[in-house]
């Protein structure tokens, strides 16, 4: 199955399998230790416990979870941390892969881990937390099991700190900027065009984000702006789309421009087989591979005739190009295999946009890729959601690692992607 973060009382979680961090001696130790014995009940989970004995760092066994809502209570020893030097590190995986390996042994379909050894045997959280993401995501490459990593309060859960405040700043940015454009659309209603006479507003006075100072890009995106910009004029028959149209896949729905999924769409009809556009008139063109996106004249009956590719069927024929497998996929995703069953076998799925998102980082899609899957769904990402500008950071930056994605969704209180 897949990988969820929560925050509650490991005692209260229902699941197969929940994990204590046990006393190595036979005994009741502090911190969740405690917790577990209390709500199991004392002395039946004690005379359990002592049937297994004296336990080393990175061991673990199992006892009947007895008033717990679960099966069974998996106890495994934590390190305490002394520096590093001592093998911390290797017993906290080993409690890990351990645990998962057991409930697998016990045919466990769910279970629940505390963070373990951050508390009173004071093993670093961020460290704790990338060992936990590493073993249960190897784990899962193999196994089908819910996992669900526990967390009791805010305080217990960090990520990198400079993870962290570069998150910040990207956040502020994107908020600055939208405050910069707003300001700008307000000014432009009240007082008209910048510089206009009787406006009252110099150009100087009017602010800009930051797109409106960037250079003209180039390649594909370069390409469609021309195209936006010139589209009615004959210099583009004649010099845009003759030079630069034939260096232009013929599969251009790629571009995942959302602004500009109209003219995206368009080239997406031209024929594989078209004769190449350089050795075409500009008239033939027009006649010929005219854009089919729907004009002002067209029916009802005909606009639905040229509809483009569906959600599933975008996001599967982006996985075949990859050459990925079905496994490789929602794996990555964060997502269970039944679900991507239901995907694959339903041409007019309908995704959530946590589905959706996590799908398009399974497949590391670039920003404007993501933005066309996206709207593929009827979904958009926004400049203004905290949720969004995580994902967009993320992306720009080549973070493709969904549990870590995670992490920094779970310590802004984001809903999480996959599951």
């Amino acid at each position: 199955m897949a990988l969820q973060i929560i925050r509650n009382n490991i005692i209260n979680v229902e699941a197969d399998a929940i994990v204590n961090t046990a006393n190595p001696e036979v005994g009741v130790g502090r911190g969740v230790d405690q917790a577990i014995y209390e709500a199991a009940g004392w002395d039946e989970l004690l005379e359990a416990r002592e049937k297994i004995g004296g336990m080393l760092p990175g061991e673990a066994a199992w006892t009947p979870a007895f008033n717990l809502h679960a099966k069974y209570i998996i106890h495994t020893v934590g390190p305490a941390w002394r520096g590093g030097s001592y093998g911390e590190r290797e017993a906290v995986a080993k409690c890990y892969s351990r645990s998962l390996n057991l409930a697998a042994e016990l045919g466990c379909e769910s279970i629940a881990f505390p963070l373990i050894a951050t508390g009173t045997y004071g093993f670093p959280k961020d460290e704790a937390l990338r060992i936990a993401m590493s073993e249960i995501s190897r784990f899962l490459l193999a196994h089908e099991m819910e996992v669900l990593l526990v967390v009791y309060d805010k305080e217990s859960f960090e990520v990198s700190g400079k993870l962290f405040s570069d998150i910040k700043s990207f956040i502020g940015d994107r908020e600055a900027r939208c405050d910069a454009e707003y300001n700008s659309y307000r000014s432009l209603k009240a007082y008209g065009p910048p510089g206009a006479s009787g406006s009252g507003v110099p150009e100087s006075a009017v602010p800009r984000s930051k797109e409106s100072k960037r250079p003209e890009s180039s390649g594909r995106r370069g390409f469609l702006d021309r195209f936006r910009r010139a589209k009615n004029t004959e210099e583009f028959a004649e010099r845009t789309l003759m030079e630069e149209a034939p260096s232009i896949d013929a599969d251009y729905d790629l571009l995942a421009d959302e602004e500009a999924l109209e003219y995206d769409m368009s080239y997406s009809q031209i024929p594989m087989d078209a004769p190449e556009l350089s050795e075409m008139s500009a008239p033939s063109y027009s006649k010929s591979y005219a854009p089919a996106f729907p004009s002002a004249e067209m029916s009802l009956d005909e606009r639905l005739k040229h509809l483009d590719k569906t959600f599933q069927q975008y996001l599967f024929m982006l996985i075949d190009r990859r050459g990925l497998s079905d496994p490789d996929v929602y794996n990555k995703a964060n997502i269970d295999r039944k679900h991507f069953s239901k995907i694959r076998s339903n041409v007019d799925y309908t995704p959530s946009k946590k589905t959706a998102l996590a799908l398009a980082i399974a497949l590391e899609l670039n920003i404007d890729e993501t933005r066309d899957l996206l709207a593929r769904a009827g979904i958009a990402l926004s400049p203004s959601k905290t949720f969004d500008s995580i994902i967009e950071y993320c992306i720009e930056t080549s973070n493709y690692d969904i549990y870590e994605i995670n992490c920094i969704l779970f310590k802004y209180d984001q809903p999480t992607l996959g599951v």
